[in-house]
């Protein structure tokens, strides 16, 4: 995969990078660059970008552009973050719990990235949700459902690791009118916590956040790629999310049969 960076709207950059499972298979990786209404940037994820993407960000910033924060949204998406803040040294840094436990040398905010506090200082910008009724932080190091989400309204563009996936299908598949498809993330029967409530749980955040989120227009995902207004020609975002919260009925149901 080619290290790029899509240029979403006037104020928001997707930054796609490369990243290879046992070395081998590039499933990809995702890093957001996004003006502010104050003027300043923020980067939302981390990515050990090329010279050539770097000159590509400076020109973005300007004489006067100054990235005030980067803020690491998945658990699990840690392999870039010494990197990304080398980079960019003067930016606060904000991570989950289990970024500061891992890299406890950095020089980490108080305030962690799936706080409300932090998500309530750019509330100017960005709604922010985290999924209910699954574990943020699995035990399991190869579930990596949750994450937060940040929505960037001014762009209508949604940033997500993991929790959301979209994916182009197969040509065949295309033929047949199924040219794509947004879904969550195949690790949720795992992710999903071993107790009463836990499927309501989930169910009831994916239907207040799809009804919150429902007008995005672009969809920028990890591991998958970008679904962005000008190119889609399927449906909307909003029927999408309604689609994949469908298609994880029965698993919840599932569920609920054995813990309730």
């Amino acid at each position: 995969m080619v290290d790029k960076i899509v240029q979403v709207t006037e104020d928001f950059w997707n930054i796609r990078g490369s990243f290879r499972i046992g070395g081998v298979v590039d499933i990809g990786t995702q890093a957001s660059l996004i003006r502010l209404a104050s003027g300043n940037f923020l980067l939302l994820d981390s990515y050990a970008m090329s010279e050539a993407l770097i000159k590509e960000i400076n020109v973005i910033l300007g004489d006067r552009g100054e990235i005030e924060a980067i803020v690491n949204l998945h658990p699990f998406h840690t392999i870039h973050v010494e990197r990304m803040h080398a980079l960019f040294p003067e930016a606060r840094l904000y991570g989950t719990q289990r970024h500061l436990d891992r890299f406890p040398e950095l020089p980490w905010e108080e305030v962690r990235s799936e706080d409300q506090e932090l998500h309530e200082w750019y509330a100017d910008d960005f709604d922010f949700t985290i999924p209910r009724g699954v574990d943020f932080i699995s035990a399991n190091e190869n579930v990596h459902f949750a994450s937060v989400l940040a929505y960037h309204r001014a762009s209508g563009t949604i940033h997500v690791d993991d929790t959301l996936m979209y994916i182009r299908l197969p040509r065949p598949l295309g033929l047949v009118g199924l040219r794509d498809r947004v879904g969550f993330h195949p690790t949720l029967a795992m992710a999903l916590e071993k107790r009463q409530g836990a499927a309501a749980e989930f169910r009831d955040w994916a239907a207040e956040f799809t009804e919150a989120w429902g007008d995005a227009e672009n969809l920028c995902a990890a591991h998958s790629g970008t679904l962005l207004a000008e190119t889609n020609r399927g449906a909307s975002i909003r029927d999408r999310l309604s689609k994949a919260r469908g298609r994880c009925e029965l698993l919840l149901r599932t569920h609920e049969r054995r813990y309730g």
